[in-house]
Order: structure tokens, then C-alpha cells, then sequence
């Protein structure tokens, strides 16, 4: 399971011109799903972005997580962060998760957010989507498990 995630200071998403989310300071969170994600991995993976230190302190260093800066979580699908890319000019996604457990995946890192009480916005799972962001130094990280 990969997460790319971007400190941002405002992001939002819409489908067919109709808002879905939209979020204040946070994170976005580009979500891609593989054949042999689990579960566990989606809860390991969760469990690594909540607490994740992107946020400055008062001393400029990147010592605080999510919750501590009240920030928000805008969570959008991203198919294509599945992709190989080592071999041609076409990205495969052979090594993606079927659509179905994608989703459910998809639904329960979604879950597992709003449960940490954390103000939690989504993109349209398999939508066409249209991201808006404004990235915060740019700050943006590559997670996997």
C-alpha cells in the first residue's frame, strides 16, 4: 500500500465541477492500492501517516504530526501510484488491487482516519477527479508498506 502524502495549506477536490472535500492545513493524501495489500498493511500504513512529523515547531523543524497542529486529512484514491514504470514508455498496472478490494482498502484507511478524530475529507473512489492544492513548502513524502 503506498501513500504519497503533501503538507498543504489548503486542498480540495471535485468531481464533474461538484465539490467533494475540501481541507484546511493538513495532509493530502494520495492513497494507491496493491494485489498483496491487507488489512494489516492498510492499518500499518494509517498508523504510520497519522503521527507522521511534517509539521514545524516553533523552531522550524519538523517535530509535529496531524493532531498536534489541528490539521485535516483530504484522502483521494490515486490508481496510478500502483504503476511500473522500470521497463518502456507505458506504465503497467499489472501489480495493482483489483477495484474491489481497492475500495474496501480505500474505504477502511478512511475509516481508520475519522476514527482518530480527525476531520477527514475523501475524493470519489474511481472517480475523475480534479485536485486543487496549495503545498506547504512543498513538503511531500513517499510511504509504503
Amino acid at each position: 500500500m503506498i501513500a504519497l502524502i503533501q503538507r498543504v495549506k489548503e486542498a480540495k477536490v471535485e468531481v464533474d465541477g461538484v465539490m467533494c472535500g475540501e481541507i484546511n492545513q493538513g495532509l493530502l493524501v494520495l492513497l494507491g492500492v496493491e494485489q498483496d495489500d491487507s488489512h494489516e498493511k492498510m492499518q500499518k500504513l494509517a498508523k504510520k501517516v497519522m503521527p507522521y512529523r511534517v509539521f514545524s515547531d516553533e523552531n522550524g523543524k519538523m517535530n509535529l504530526n496531524l493532531q498536534q497542529v489541528s490539521g485535516e486529512l483530504l484522502i483521494v484514491s490515486q490508481f496510478t501510484l500502483a504503476a511500473n514504470t522500470q521497463k518502456g514508455l507505458r506504465p503497467s498496472f499489472s501489480g495493482a488491487g483489483t477495484p474491489e478490494q481497492a475500495e474496501a482498502l480505500y474505504n477502511d484507511f478512511v475509516d481508520f482516519c475519522k476514527n482518530q478524530g480527525v476531520n477527514t475529507q475523501t475524493g470519489q473512489f474511481a472517480g475523475n477527479m480534479q485536485v486543487s492544492l496549495v503545498n506547504d513548502g512543498p513538503v511531500t513524502f513517499h510511504l509504503q508498506v
